[in-house]
């Protein structure tokens, strides 16, 4: 048995559901998890974890507010020493066999200064340590916003990177880091895919009224939206959901397709059931941006501007639907079980695969 001290960014569920799906999976090592935000709601219930302030964005009106983000950012940093310090004392403490980061800020830091083996477990490092193919316009924010995974959240010796896409590793990477599928939780691994012919739609980041507006009169599906409203309402063919993550799952098990923002975590889970993707990424963030082109460039399903949407693109969305489910079928959307393998490999000795092993 290791002992592992994970720690998750904040913003959102998704970095706290990889890791819990990835504790869940490994009950022969003990975990102790650090995050802020949102990851204790996710962590809690299962795992200790120990809580340290979130270097997260803020998001406002469907767009990232760097404003209100430099601002909170700003006073961690300068009391980064303080919180690296009280990681120290947790790996003190706990006593790790391994650190494991998903874009996370102190903890690297503070596992480098303790000499303790730390593994980067993530996505959002694929947009950096990889070759892309970029269009034009993604170029210039492409290089700013990739700074922050470059040098805030940097890389470690060792990376693993989650992704449904597999571009080329740069090759100043390619003895550093490893590309696998999605992490899938268990109960997504259980469902039974079908389709009922309804729609979910799910925006995390947004209440923008243009899509509610666009899916009353491009469809008379019946569209299942979930991240808009706290309580159960209906307009028209459209009904709003509170946050419900059985409901949330039997409604993905049996629609046609998934309209959401660019999160790769819900992309991953629609992918794996057989979902086709209509992507509406938030056009300032880069990494969903990404997300979103690989999604229409292997044919998995299309990306549009939530301020753009027009009923004729759903209609030609809708007519390669079935092209888009013979493309999904080709492929793999699932490494668990490798993953897993992974880790307790890099537990036991410090290396990730065939890697090298640091100097």
């Amino acid at each position: 048995m290791a002992k592992i001290l994970y720690a998750v960014h904040g913003t959102g569920h998704g970095h706290a559901m990889r890791g819990l799906t990835i504790a869940r999976g490994m009950p022969e090592h003990e975990f102790l998890f650090v995050g802020g935000d949102d990851a204790p709601e996710v962590l809690e219930p299962e795992f200790r974890l120990e809580r340290i302030p979130n270097l997260g964005t803020v998001f406002k009106n469907y767009k990232v507010d760097f404003g209100a983000t430099i601002s909170r950012a700003l006073p961690l940093l300068l009391q980064r020493e303080k919180h690296i310090a009280h990681v120290q004392g947790l790996i003190d403490s706990f006593k790790p066999d391994i650190c494991i980061t998903d874009l996370e800020y102190f903890t690297p830091r503070a596992a480098e200064r303790a000499g303790i083996p730390c593994l980067t477990l993530d996505h959002q490092h694929v947009i950096t340590l990889c070759e892309h193919d970029l269009l034009p316009d993604m170029r210039a924010d492409f290089f700013i916003q990739g700074l922050t995974p470059k040098y805030l959240f940097r890389p470690t010796d060792h990376n693993l990177l989650i992704s449904f896409y597999q571009p080329p590793l740069l090759p100043k990477w390619r003895d550093k880091a490893i590309i696998m599928p999605p992490i899938l939780r268990r109960k997504v691994l259980e469902l039974e895919p079908h389709d009922e012919g309804h729609i979910v739609v799910y925006q995390s980041n947004s209440t923008h009224s243009a899509l509610i507006d666009f899916l009353r009169a491009a469809t008379s599906r019946i569209c299942h939206v979930f991240g808009y409203r706290d309580e159960e309402s209906r307009t028209g063919n459209v009904f709003f959901h509170k946050k419900d993550e059985e409901g949330f799952l039997r409604l993905l098990e049996g629609c046609s397709y998934v309209i959401q923002g660019g999160s790769h975590t819900l992309m991953g889970e629609a992918l794996y059931l057989g979902k086709p993707v209509l992507a509406l990424p938030l056009y300032s963030m880069i990494e969903q941006r990404v997300n979103a082109m690989y999604l229409e460039r292997l044919g998995y399903g299309m990306q549009a501007r939530i301020t753009g949407l027009e009923p004729a693109m759903l209609e030609r969305f809708e007519e390669n639907l079935p092209q888009y489910r013979k493309n999904i079928f080709c492929r793999e959307f699932c490494s668990n079980k490798t993953v897993f393998a992974l880790v307790s490999e890099f537990a036991a000795s410090g290396c990730l695969g065939n890697l090298k092993r640091p100097d």
